[in-house]
């Protein structure tokens, strides 16, 4: 359930190449993603880090403490949409994040993504674990297990979404279990006016 170490290696380097200080981890779990992130970002660096399970946290937790970057983390035990809700409400949150990476629930990545576009600045990155879901994604829909089927099918129509999603650019990369990488591009009211004039 951990992000493998080529994906690791790949999210450091964006996080590097974004000189990103403020970002969001949505499924934390152990925290070897979380740990790689607070180990590139600079001191003054915040990730806001939100996941349900406290246990899985505080197992990794020691580790995280050893590195000596556990100020850097705002662990958030909660669902992740009331915490992206609550921070949306506050209108300097919207536009202030560089980075975010998504590892939670497969079956609300849809709602993350509209939250996270929000709070992404222009130029920012979101990065979706799991977006080949074990291959199935390539594979006809008959011959994979039925309990990987739902969020086989939920994958699928989101990263239909994705390639069609005009306010992001995306990279599909096959590390891992599959990530799709977005780049935001410009402000939701730019497409509103997009659509307006030179949709019809």
């Amino acid at each position: 359930m951990g992000t493998t170490p080529d994906s690791g290696q790949l999210i450091a380097m964006l996080l590097n190449l974004l000189n990103a200080k403020n970002t969001i981890e949505l499924g934390v779990f152990t925290g070897y993603s979380l740990l790689l992130t607070a180990l590139t970002i600079p001191d003054d660096g915040k990730i806001l880090a939100i996941d349900s399970n406290l246990e899985s946290y505080e197992l990794g937790l020691p580790v995280i403490r050893k590195a000596g970057v556990e100020h850097k983390i705002n662990f958030k035990h909660s669902p992740a949409l009331p915490v992206l809700e609550k921070f949306l409400e506050d209108d300097k949150n919207r536009g202030s994040f560089d980075f975010a990476f998504v590892d939670a629930d497969k079956t609300n990545y849809g709602n993350y993504h509209e939250r996270l576009m929000k709070l992404m600045k222009i130029g920012g990155l979101i990065v979706y674990d799991n977006t080949l879901w074990y291959g199935t994604l390539a594979m006809p829909e008959e011959t994979v297990h039925e309990l990987m089927r739902p969020e086989r099918s939920y994958l699928h129509e989101f990263n239909k979404f994705l390639a069609a999603d005009t306010r992001i650019q995306i990279s599909q990369v096959s590390l891992g279990d599959g990530m799709t990488i977005c780049r935001r591009l410009y402000h939701c009211i730019c497409l509103i006016l997009k659509q307006q004039f030179v949709g019809k």
